[in-house]
């Protein structure tokens, strides 16, 4: 079976499976009736139902406490539907194409939301935003990379991550490392002392794909600049390009120098989020998010783990910061659009903010939203994201969702082969022509 077929064959299982995941979420919607753009609502049932992807222990724990506040404050009941985050991904979208979809829903910025205000499955906010005084909620710079698709406004900003390099200090310390790398050169030295010290530089798991691509953002915005990877999410450059096949080779470099653990691909996040906490490797590109579980397993922050910002590797690129935004959003045959439009204002609220952010280890685009609770380390990222020239999604957030599923294929086929970067990034290019059209 070729590497083409196994994709077919997984995207295939993955609709199923999101079929199937769809018509048990579909008890969130309001009965029965067509949707879309152009369809009218079902009918209320007198409550707002809310689906998301909020569905960890910090999560749930979170959304409690939003859900608590925004009842309250809207004045309106919520049903509360929380999904796991990889079968949310394909099952919201068999959701809104279907005739039953929820009223408000969780969703991430960047193309994935430019994919649906494309197919017609939003409803625009700006009225809503207007009403309820959202600009004086929602920085502007966030309102246009975040809210604005089309010239509308489509989704709330309700978080946002920044994703970095995180370490174990003492680990570090053992190692020799007294100064933090701020340059590629200075990464590799580190890399070196870690090494001889019997301590894997870098751990990664990357089981469910996704946490592999920040390594792939950052090697490709430090090498190529941001508008060269802003053409190549837009299909207006090549995966066989050579800032490209450069960005994979100094990856493959640090697969062949053996600075990862083995068999990334069979081990998720936590496991590797875990083994810097331990002590048996000592860094790991991740977003803040690991902070909330870190301080959740009583590793604490200055001592147990801190971060620097991915180092420098061509003088002279914008350093760019990269992470996603989460949003919620509120679909085109919503039944109770106006209980709706309520929930998300109070979404924006500094007090559901902050319960998000707080509770999760995230960073609140309200600036009213009370953090001073939050630790050091949240504190430094939101500084370093404040004076990043550019702030980047991330690849999967980046790109159409047809093509972020294939190119995390690529991403996880590399990891897992590395030797095979040339023949990985021709299969990338050929999806990517299927995507957008080329030759």
């Amino acid at each position: 079976m070729t590497k083409n077929s196994v994709a077919v064959q997984r995207r295939a299982v993955k609709l199923a499976v999101a079929a199937t995941a769809a018509s048990l979420l579909a008890a969130c919607g309001s009965g029965a009736g067509p949707t879309g753009a152009s369809s009218a609502p079902a009918a209320s049932t007198g409550e707002v139902s809310m689906v998301h992807y909020f569905s960890d222990e910090a999560g749930n724990k979170a959304m409690a406490q939003v859900l608590s506040i925004c009842e309250k404050q809207a004045g309106e009941k919520i049903k509360n539907s929380p999904a796991e985050q990889e079968a949310f991904k394909d099952a919201i979208l068999v959701q809104l194409a279907g005739s039953n979809p929820p009223d408000l829903f969780s969703y991430w910025a960047g193309a994935k939301t430019q994919y649906l205000v494309d197919q017609q499955r939003l409803a625009p906010l700006d009225d809503a935003w207007a009403k309820a005084g959202l600009d004086q909620a929602i920085p502007e710079t966030l309102t246009k990379a975040a809210a604005t698709y089309s010239g509308k406004k489509y989704l709330l900003p309700l978080d946002y991550h920044y994703a970095g390099v995180f370490y174990n200090p003492e680990v570090m310390k053992k190692a020799g490392i007294t100064e933090l790398p701020k340059t590629w050169n200075e990464l590799l030295a580190s890399a070196d002392k870690l090494k001889a010290a019997g301590i894997t530089p870098f751990a990664l798991g990357s089981k469910n794909r996704w946490p592999a691509q920040f390594w792939f953002d950052y090697l490709l915005l430090r090498t190529a600049g941001p508008d060269y990877r802003a053409q190549l999410m837009a299909g207006k450059a090549k995966y066989t390009d050579p800032q490209v096949a450069q960005a994979f080779d100094l990856w493959k470099q640090l697969f062949d120098k053996g600075y990862f653990n083995s068999d990334p691909n069979g081990y998720d996040w936590p496991d590797a989020a875990d083994m810097v906490a331990q002590g048996k490797a000592a860094m790991t590109v991740m977003g803040t998010w690991i902070s909330g579980y870190w301080e959740g397993n009583n590793v604490k922050a200055g001592k147990g783990y801190d971060f620097f910002p991915f180092p420098e590797i061509t003088p002279g690129v914008p350093q760019a910061a990269v992470g996603p935004v989460d949003g919620f959003a509120i679909a085109a045959g919503a039944a109770n659009k106006a209980g709706a439009d309520k929930v998300l204002a109070c979404l924006a609220s500094p007090e559901a903010q902050q319960a998000v952010a707080v509770t999760q280890g995230a960073l609140a685009p309200n600036p009213k939203a009370d953090l001073s609770s939050q630790n050091e380390i949240m504190h430094k990222a939101a500084e370093v994201v404040a004076k990043a020239p550019v702030f980047a999604f991330n690849y999967d957030l980046a790109t159409t969702p047809e093509m972020s599923d294939a190119g995390l294929n690529a991403i996880a086929q590399f990891v897992n082969s590395p030797a095979e970067a040339a023949s990985v990034l021709q299969e990338a290019q050929a999806a990517a022509d299927g995507v957008f059209g080329g030759s």
